[in-house]
């Protein structure tokens, strides 16, 4: 991805910042500076200033081994976000997972383009797919970015999904295997509240516990819930 704004030194290091930020989110894992400077395209020297003053914030951790994480100060920012939804999601999202066995999650449109995880729930007592908040990814690729595009106009769809999102309209859900995280299917709802963000509820595992549309009915009834509490 190239650096969206290149018109002075301080939007150019504001533009790298955020955009290690998005390297980390994307990673999911520990790096370390070597892998970030490389990733970002810049001497390790800058990447370690930006890293300092981003741990300065909370906006990053460091791990035992020295490898870079993002930090806490990240879920203050983040639970700014579409605050109602949010609240109105989690407990839904916990009553599902525990009945399905699933990690559900709910997912936004960030941009045009893509998708970001704003909360999840896991469920408390069966084995979970740990699947955390901020977690981007193409609209295009994976359950949630489809189901989201299922409320767009069809001449706003890709057309290489044109054939696909064409059934999921019709049986009212999409699906995925593969796309986002490898192993990992999903099922997923779009949600849809005047005000908010497009937006879906999905559930994630290694395996489907259950049929795919049951598991539909199940999200679709979170989705009806968190929109009758926003009013929607």
């Amino acid at each position: 991805m190239l650096e969206k704004s290149r018109g002075s030194a301080g939007s150019q290091t504001l533009s790298r910042g955020i955009r290690l930020l998005e390297i980390l989110a994307a990673a999911g894992r520990g790096m370390t500076i070597d892998e970030l400077a490389e990733s970002l395209g810049v001497h390790r020297s800058v990447a370690y200033r930006l890293l300092r003053t981003l741990e300065d914030h909370g906006l990053i951790a460091r791990d035992p081994s020295g490898r870079i994480a993002l930090g806490a100060g990240l879920a203050a920012l983040a639970s700014g976000v579409s605050r109602d939804m949010q609240q109105a999601a989690l407990p839904e999202l916990r009553a599902a997972a525990d009945e399905l066995g699933m990690t559900c999650l709910l997912v936004v449109r960030l941009d045009r383009d893509e998708a970001v995880t704003l909360t999840s729930a896991a469920p408390e007592h069966s084995v979970a797919v740990t699947y955390r908040p901020g977690h981007r990814h193409p609209l295009t690729r994976g359950g949630p970015g489809k189901a989201i595009l299922l409320e767009l106009p069809q001449q706003q769809w890709p057309q290489e999904l044109h054939e696909e999102l064409t059934r999921s309209r019709a049986r009212g859900f999409a699906v995925s295997h593969d796309e986002v995280v490898p192993s990992l299917r999903s099922v997923a709802v779009p949600l849809v509240v005047p005000g908010q963000p497009a937006a879906s509820i999905a559930a994630i595992h290694v395996s489907l516990p259950r049929p795919e549309a049951e598991i539909a009915e199940r999200l679709t009834a979170v989705a009806e819930a968190v929109a009758r509490t926003l009013g929607g």
